[in-house]
């Protein structure tokens, strides 16, 4: 009997559930090349499939990636030729990307917490379109998994022991670019119910403000030591509106004393397609006004992670500190009224301060990758999902000491080695929450 067997077994004698298991449906969705391809036309994987020679043909022969570039036919929203067939099983190494990780301990983790595996929807996506495309095919599928769960034998029998015994909803687990997915989703203009249907999204690492490591894949190629697998890597992405839209949004660019956004035509500039920037910066500020029911933010820290650039001529060159704004909007500065660069840090991809949408955030010292997948992160998750709403006061009041701030029956949450306190319903106060970020996020630009 594995781990997830032992935790989701009966108790002994009876036909009962653990009474940790969730009435809610989770889906879960990948980060950016974190679905496998399967180009439709020619019957061959084009992205995912494990093996070395499979990475070999991939990043030596020239044709290895050509399938996965966007056609004309694609750019003008003709869809079907590329599908997405499943979550990646198997780590597919990508310069910059430091490989993309796959989710099986995540899935494994999350069926411990579910009453059963038809709980369970595993949203592969074509990571190559623009998020707003990918939104909508996922409102789509979790309102059919939902429906589904619901009628479910099980789902009854999950509901008979929680506290609230409401009907199921969903919870979105997503990772890095998959977090952008579900807000899109969410939109009240397309599903106007998924809202009040959603228990709560978990997000793992997401670039709400966009990743500067975003501009040096569209730049790179030009004096990277190790050019060809580089330049097959700009190549493909260089007309991918899913990469656009992961560009910076906040006051990135380096330039003259000042730090503007990247317009258009700083993206043209590096190799990039400026109507697909601009599309992207349009999207972003369609989003500001849409609401994440039960938001948690598990954000990876402490990593050296790239914050603002610089381009000349054409060539990029990322900082690892970046400025930072004032509760007023104001650049902070220094003694000599120059602006100051802060190493704030992140995950390695995405810095903290583009992680974050609200306070109620765990911060956790790791890596993109590792967000979807170390224990710490996993363990996050598994309180998240299993949190039952209690709708009654507790019998009894806890009495509490002089100068004890924690408030009656709340319990302290274990992540990465600290007890956070509050834990409480999707949406309150949640693991980190005494850990939320330190000053204003990054504030995001207007429409190009």
């Amino acid at each position: 009997m594995n781990e997830q067997q032992r935790q989701r077994r009966r108790p002994h004698g009876t036909d009962e559930l653990p009474d940790h298991v969730t009435q809610d449906a989770v889906v879960v969705v990948p980060g950016i090349m974190g679905s496998t391809l399967h180009d439709t036309r020619t019957g061959n994987d084009v992205w995912g499939l494990g093996g070395v020679s499979w990475l070999l043909k991939a990043w030596t022969t020239p044709s290895g990636l050509k399938s996965l570039a966007m056609t004309e036919d694609e750019l003008a929203a003709k869809l079907g030729r590329i599908k997405a067939t499943g979550l990646l099983k198997h780590s597919a190494w990508t310069p910059y990307l430091a490989g993309s990780e796959p989710y099986t301990d995540l899935v494994d983790t999350i069926r411990t917490s579910v009453a059963d595996d038809a709980a369970i929807l595993e949203f592969a996506y074509g990571w190559r379109l623009p998020v707003a495309a990918n939104g909508r095919l996922l409102a789509d599928a979790a309102r059919l998994h939902l429906t589904a769960w619901r009628r479910h034998a099980t789902h009854a029998q999950a509901r008979r022991h929680r506290t609230d015994q409401r009907e199921g909803r969903l919870v979105f687990v997503a990772h890095s670019m998959g977090g952008l997915v579900p807000r899109a989703a969410l939109d009240p203009g397309y599903d106007g119910d998924l809202q009040a249907d959603t228990r709560g999204v978990i997000t793992l690492g997401t670039p709400f403000q966009g990743s500067v490591k975003t501009a040096v894949i569209l730049a790179t190629g030009r004096g990277t030591p190790v050019p060809l697998p580089h330049r097959k890597l700009r190549a493909i992405c260089a007309t991918m509106p899913g990469l656009h839209d992961l560009l910076p949004q906040y006051r990135s660019l380096r330039a003259e004393g000042d730090v503007p956004h990247l317009t258009p035509g700083d993206v043209a500039a590096i190799g990039g397609d400026a109507e697909l920037a601009r599309n992207a910066a349009r999207f972003h500020h369609g989003q500001r006004g849409i609401t994440l029911p039960g938001h948690r933010s598990i954000v990876g820290v402490n990593q050296p992670t790239w914050q603002n650039l610089t381009i000349t001529d054409g060539t990029v060159e990322a900082h690892l500190d970046g400025a930072r704004q004032n509760s007023g909007g104001a650049f902070i500065r220094d003694r000599n009224d120059c602006i100051r660069y802060f190493q704030v840090h992140g995950d390695g991809t995405v810095y903290k301060e583009s992680a974050v949408l609200t306070d109620i955030v765990t911060h956790l010292p790791l890596q993109d990758g590792d967000v979807a997948k170390a224990r710490t992160a996993l363990e996050a998750v598994t309180e998240i999902v299993r949190d039952d709403v209690n709708p009654v006061a507790p019998q009894a009041p806890t009495r509490t000491r002089p100068g004890d701030l924690r408030a009656p029956g709340a319990r302290s949450v274990r992540a990465g080695g600290r007890a956070h306190r509050g834990r409480g319903r999707a949406g309150g106060p949640g693991p980190g929450a005494g850990a939320g970020r330190k000053g204003p996020a990054p504030a995001p630009g207007p429409p190009l």
